[in-house]
């Protein structure tokens, strides 16, 4: 019996490309056969529509769009009780497309969304932040705090270039313009630190960006959080690291650099903390949120992986 499939599509992921994509591949929907569709109109939609979907019975939710979109949908999904919770497939049509990469599913959309109707689930990861609002946000892949997320809302801003050099692009100006480090005190359940810090991410997977190996050793099925800090350094050596962090050799820089592995992490700061969760801002300019809370949720969801 095959699924019930619920596909949400971001139209506009990858500058409105996501849109071309999906008209190419109806084909394979009609052949599977019990395939909806559902398009995204504005900011949240997915969350809503992942969270019907699990409501109205059906079995899988693909998520077509980029990381933003695999975000949202993940968001939704949470809010549907465990029992009830659709499998999620993701089709990646987007600008970086790093959860797909971290559990491997095929780059061509018509490989992945044909593996992604008929493959075997299987359970990973998610994180969990919390605000000192209360406000909740699940993560699938890497949440950044300071340089990072600075970076993302850069990247919102560039209306031409497309992919790993739109996030690039944002990075260069991100150095030459906001280099604001910022005192912290951290509490792990492994450590505590106090320190002046320009990036600190909490990831569960590897890379962001498109292109950015941050931390090389994450497993989304290994039940931790790795966090890569980047304490207070030059503009040039930020630069110096930029290169490094595309390959991923970062780990080499011990005094710029602090990595590790944890279950629980603890941020207050003595600035306003500016934050992204999968590449979609969660607080930017403007913001004065201080102090964050991150814990790691085991074989929270079941995907589709490569």
């Amino acid at each position: 019996m095959s699924r019930k499939v619920k596909i949400i599509l971001n139209p506009m992921a990858d500058m409105g490309h996501a849109f071309m994509v999906a008209r190419d591949l109806r084909a394979i929907t009609e052949e599977h056969g019990n395939v909806d569709w559902s398009g995204t109109v504005y900011p949240g939609h997915a969350i809503e529509l992942a969270k019907q979907a699990g409501e109205q019975g059906y079995n899988m939710v693909i998520a077509m769009g980029g990381d933003g979109t695999v975000h949202e949908v993940i968001n939704g999904l949470m809010q549907v009780p465990e029992e009830q919770r659709p499998i999620l497939g993701v089709v990646p049509v987007g600008s970086g497309n790093d959860f797909a990469h971290a559990i491997g599913v095929p780059k061509p959309s018509d490989h992945a969304l044909a593996h992604a109707l008929k493959g075997e689930a299987s359970t990973v990861d998610l994180c969990l932040m919390t605000d000192e609002h209360g406000r909740k946000v699940y993560f699938d892949n890497t949440l950044g705090i300071g340089f990072d997320a600075i970076v993302t809302i850069r990247s919102h801003k560039l209306p031409v270039v497309r992919g790993f050099l739109m996030y690039l692009t944002a990075v260069i100006q991100t150095i030459l313009l906001d280099h604001h480090p910022a005192h912290v005190q951290i509490e792990t359940d492994q450590e505590t630190m106090d320190d002046y810090m320009l990036m600190t991410t909490i990831c569960n997977g590897g890379r962001e960006g498109g292109g950015f190996m941050l931390s090389p050793n994450s497993n989304i099925t290994d039940g931790l959080m790795e966090f890569v800090i980047v304490r207070k350094v030059s503009r040039a050596m930020m630069f110096r690291l930029v290169p490094e962090f595309m390959k991923g050799t970062h780990p080499h820089f011990t005094k710029e650099i602090r990595m590790g592995s944890c279950k629980k992490f603890v941020m207050c700061a003595d600035r306003p903390l500016y934050i992204h969760a999968d590449g979609e801002i969660f607080t930017s300019f403007g913001s004065n949120l201080r102090k964050v809370t991150f814990e790691i949720f085991p074989a929270a969801i079941k995907v589709v992986k490569g």
